[in-house]
């Protein structure tokens, strides 16, 4: 029998009657005669808990100190886990992610995965162990100190684990039964989907979808390590995630996928010449700032507009930055507006249907809901509204393409859904 990996969201082990319900559907993997190896989560809230402890004591901790501190949150988990296993019977074993060989760079609370020496785990499982990991952490290979992972790191730490052993599959339980057409408490008839590319996966979790973080997608396409999202507190199948195939139905649209933790900043009357934009951009990715969504204006009397998006977390921080950069280049300033949203229309089916996107802009059009931004890919079409339409926004371009009933393009039978012209009217 494969190797199954599982991985517990903070939700799941929020409690110890909730940790006994997992252990319960470890052990029942287990005897099923799979080798388990399970990535688990700090309990609940506490990786809050304990920032905000570190916080009351310093506005501005040191990198190295917080990794210490949050770490122990997913130790505590573990090793509860662990307990629970050995109380019904099976051996376990709880390893933190030093422990179990997860190799990172040096970058303290946003660390990389750099190698997986999984000897260890290895050899617990030859001795018929069900092994417990840490998520969210493993330990610099040049300092030996303790580092984490950054937001979804338990998820990446599963994935990481799931390539190094070859495993069956990597399970990710959560405290939803899969990946959904759109959020179901802004749309409520949204239609859980049976499987999704990685290609689609990357698009969502980079829009705003919560249910798997891009870090952890990125590596599962990379090792082609098949994902089932579902959920801990029931054995219904979720979603499946994996590599495209040419017999898989093709969905014209996956999902509607919405993100309203995003600012817009705009650089006003910016000069037009090369190597302006390097060192804008430069500038903030030196400050570890991510980009997203980027606008250039076209250029007037050799000037222009450059607009983007950030998290809206680093809006403060990037002030400094930003007035520095608007200096240096000589432009005239700039703007910032925190209250946006960005929705995403996600489908590897697009890339051959035309009229997706005069749909979606229609559609808003229609609704009087203003487009400020928009960005492109072959499966995805991103706009940026203001954040109090977003859910708005979402629930009307759900509707308009189907979703609740799956709109469902059928290349290999030419059976292909049609925009009618009345539709694309005054776009």
């Amino acid at each position: 029998m494969g190797i199954v990996v599982q991985k517990y969201g903070g939700t799941s082990v929020a409690s110890t009657d909730r940790i006994r319900n997992v252990a319960r559907r470890i052990v029942a993997t287990a005897e099923k005669g799979h080798p388990v190896v399970v990535v688990v989560s700090a309990m609940g809230h506490t990786t809050d808990q304990l920032m905000g402890q570190a916080l009351e004591i310093s506005p501005v901790p040191r990198a190295r100190e917080l990794d210490m501190l949050l770490s122990a949150g997913e130790r505590i988990s573990m090793s509860l886990l662990s307990m629970a296993i050995i109380d019904m019977g099976r051996e376990a074993i709880s390893l933190t992610g030093s422990q179990a060989g997860i190799v990172t760079d040096t970058t303290h609370t946003k660390a990389r995965i750099v190698d997986v020496r999984a000897r260890r785990i290895l050899e617990a499982l030859d001795a018929g162990k069900i092994v417990i990991v840490a998520g969210f952490q493993g330990v610099s290979t040049i300092s030996n100190d303790v580092t984490t992972l950054g937001r979804g790191g338990s998820d990446t730490t599963a994935v990481a684990l799931a390539a190094a052993l070859g495993a069956e599959v990597c399970e990710i339980y959560t405290d939803v039964d899969g990946v959904y057409t759109a959020d179901p408490r802004v749309v409520p008839d949204a239609r859980k989907l049976h499987v999704a590319t990685y290609e689609e996966m990357l698009e969502m979790a980079a829009c705003g979808a919560r249910v798997l973080m891009l870090r952890s997608v990125e590596y599962a396409r990379n090792y082609k390590v098949v994902l089932h999202v579902r959920s801990s507190f029931n054995n219904e199948q979720g979603t499946f995630v994996k590599e495209g195939d040419e017999r898989m139905e093709k969905a014209l649209i996956s999902g509607v996928v919405h993100d309203t933790s995003e600012a817009m900043i705009r650089i006003r009357r910016v000069p037009d010449r090369p190597g302006i934009a390097a060192k804008v951009f430069g500038s903030l990715a030196a400050e570890a700032i991510n980009v997203d969504m980027i606008v250039q204006n076209v250029s007037e009397d050799g000037r222009t507009d450059q607009t983007f998006t950030l998290p809206r977390a680093d809006l403060p921080r990037s002030e400094e930055a930003l007035g520095r950069i608007a200096a240096e280049i000589g432009a005239e300033g700039w703007t910032a507006e925190p209250e946006i949203g960005k929705v995403s229309l996600v489908g590897a089916g697009m890339r051959s249907h035309p009229g997706v996107a005069a749909k979606m802009f229609q559609t808003l059009a229609q609704a009087g809901i203003n487009i400020e931004m928009i960005s492109t890919s072959s499966i995805r079409i991103s706009v940026v509204v203001q954040a109090a339409e977003v859910e708005r926004a979402v629930r009307l371009i759900h509707a308009a393409f189907e979703l609740p009933q799956g709109a469902i393009l059928r290349e290999a039978h030419g059976q292909m859904p049609e925009i009618s012209s009345s539709e694309l009217e005054g776009v």
